[in-house]
């Protein structure tokens, strides 16, 4: 007895073709697999960078400490009033591991709460200058004639300037406070990330896809946040890491002109007090090395992530 095969008809799945096309929901599963197992490579690569990961682990304790400050020296161990019976000055010890300060205050605890200010500046500050940066260059490559040119002509104005001196004029002028200097050094250290991905948005706007949605129709917004963005976003994240350290010493040196918050602990001001009390030339070297030797830590540990970023995103530095 023979038997037939029915007819197909059009638009039904092929038999043996693995069933009916994926829907919406399975496709988004789909992408977020794939994300997934990017990521896992990513981390994969990072690990084993041991300089990378043992950067990242301290970074990790200097930010869990500066978060729980509250709770590891509570504020009143800042209170001159209450510390009359600390010693000034004293070095370090086991009553003091590093040491007190012309008030008598720990340096410890002073440095705990000096990482937040100085952590939170650097990170705010390299935050404004990425998405400024990130927006005019992406803008600076992807459009043409006089509307490049006049993008390219502010760029290079801010080149030209001086990044800190311009943050030291910004923080003179306006009223002194954390959030002057993240203005000021996010508005004035924008200019080297937009010449980067600058150069990243004009290798990606020349690739065939992106030609190809500009023959179908698609316009420059949808072009510069559905294809380029993707594109320089790892180049970006990896200088955000690097552009870290040089906010947090652009802080500390506010800071130490004097031109921070007052009120307000930091690596910087600790640095100050310490150059205010004369501590060189009096041979109270824990007030200054400590300080000094945490802003060093820290801008490493930043340069050491940023650096294994760099290559995950360019693999071609893997070999200098």
């Amino acid at each position: 007895m023979s038997t037939q095969t029915p007819a197909r008809t059009p638009g039904s799945p092929r038999p043996g073709a693995g069933g009916a096309r994926p829907g919406p929901a399975s496709a988004r599963a789909i992408a977020w697999d794939r994300r997934r197992r990017s990521l896992a490579r990513i981390w994969h690569e990072f690990a084993s960078d041991r300089l990378a990961l043992s950067a990242l682990v301290v970074l990790g304790l200097v930010v869990l400490a500066a978060i729980l400050a509250p709770v590891i020296a509570p504020a009143r161990m800042l209170d001159v009033t209450q510390l009359l019976d600390q010693p000034r000055f004293a070095p370090p010890s086991l009553a003091h591991p590093l040491g007190t300060d012309d008030q008598g205050r720990e340096l410890w605890v002073r440095m705990i709460w000096g990482s937040r200010v100085s952590l939170t500046v650097g990170v705010a500050a390299t935050l404004m200058s990425m998405v400024i940066g990130t927006l005019v260059g992406m803008a600076a490559g992807h459009f043409t004639g006089w509307v490049a040119a006049v993008i390219m002509r502010v760029i290079d104005f801010f080149l030209v300037l001086p990044s800190l001196i311009l943050a030291i004029v910004l923080s003179s002028v306006l009223e002194r406070g954390v959030l002057t200097i993240v203005i000021a050094l996010g508005v004035t250290s924008w200019a080297g990330t937009a010449r980067v991905v600058r150069s990243q948005t004009l290798s990606a706007d020349s690739r065939l896809y992106i030609e190809r949605a500009r023959v179908l129709g698609a316009g420059h917004w949808h072009i510069i946040g559905k294809h380029l963005f993707p594109a320089v976003l790892p180049l970006v994240l990896a200088n955000t890491t690097l552009t870290v350290g040089g906010a947090i010493i652009a802080e500390s040196t506010l800071s130490f002109l004097g031109l921070g918050d007052p009120t307000k602990q930091s690596w910087g001001t600790i640095l100050k007090n310490a150059m205010d009390s004369s501590a060189a030339t009096s041979g109270y070297w824990w007030y200054i090395l400590t300080p000094g030797i945490a802003i060093l830590i820290v801008v490493l540990a930043f340069t050491l992530v940023g650096r294994a970023f760099e290559t995950i995103a360019n693999p071609t530095l893997r070999s200098r």
